[in-house]
This record gives C-alpha cells, sequence and structure tokens, in this order.
C-alpha cells in the first residue's frame, strides 16, 4: 500500500529539494565567500537611474497604459500567430479566412491608434 504513494513522496521530495536547496546554498556561499557592506547608494531605491522626487501614489500619463495595452495585444496577436502558422496547411481556407479577419480587427485597431496619437510621445 505505501508503495503506491512512493513516487508522489519522491515528487514532494524532489520538488522541495529543487525550490529549497538554491536559496540555501545562496545564502550560505555568500555568507562564507561574501562581503556584506552595504552603503547609502546601495540601498537607496532605484527605479530610472535618479531619486525619487514626489509621491509614489501620483497618477500616470494615460499613454504609458496605452502603450502597455497595445503591447499586450501585439503580443497576444504572436502567440495566435505560431500556433497557427504550424497548422494552417491542416485548416485549411477555412482557418487561413479567419485568420485574416483576426488580422483585420487588430490592423483596424492599430491604425486607429496610431491616428489617435497613442504612439506619439513629446
Amino acid at each position: 500500500m505505501l508503495a503506491n504513494y512512493f513516487p508522489i513522496l519522491m515528487f514532494l521530495a524532489v520538488g522541495l529539494l529543487v525550490g529549497v536547496a538554491p536559496l540555501v546554498l545562496g545564502w550560505g556561499v555568500g555568507k562564507i565567500l561574501g562581503t556584506n557592506r552595504p552603503d547609502p547608494e546601495k540601498r537607496s531605491p532605484y527605479e530610472c537611474g535618479f531619486e525619487a522626487f514626489e509621491d509614489a501614489r501620483m497618477q500616470f500619463d494615460v499613454r504609458y497604459y496605452l502603450v502597455a495595452i497595445l503591447f499586450i495585444l501585439f503580443d497576444l496577436e504572436v502567440a495566435f500567430l505560431v500556433p497557427w502558422a504550424v497548422v494552417l496547411k491542416e485548416l485549411g481556407m477555412t482557418g487561413f479566412l479567419t485568420m485574416m479577419i483576426f488580422l483585420t480587427v487588430l490592423v483596424v485597431g492599430f491604425v486607429f491608434e496610431w491616428k489617435k496619437g497613442a504612439l506619439e510621445w513629446e
């Protein structure tokens, strides 16, 4: 009966070993070989290469979000295009036309954003 649970036990043990061992090794080797001499520059918050000068809860420009949404949109487009290209022969003309409709919708959205000036920075 216990032999049935042995693979599960091994899976858990290897998972814990792979997850915890690098942390323990990094901490141990860092304590033995490394030196810990932090200075104020090393402890300062680093975001863009200069000190923060405003409240962290300030409002961001909407263009940051537009660029992020556009990136996600075209990233997803690639995520759909690669598998589609792999199985294009099996999909036939129906699969081709479906993807062309999808790409047309994306291109129309891209042209709309371009005309609105979402891709231009001042």
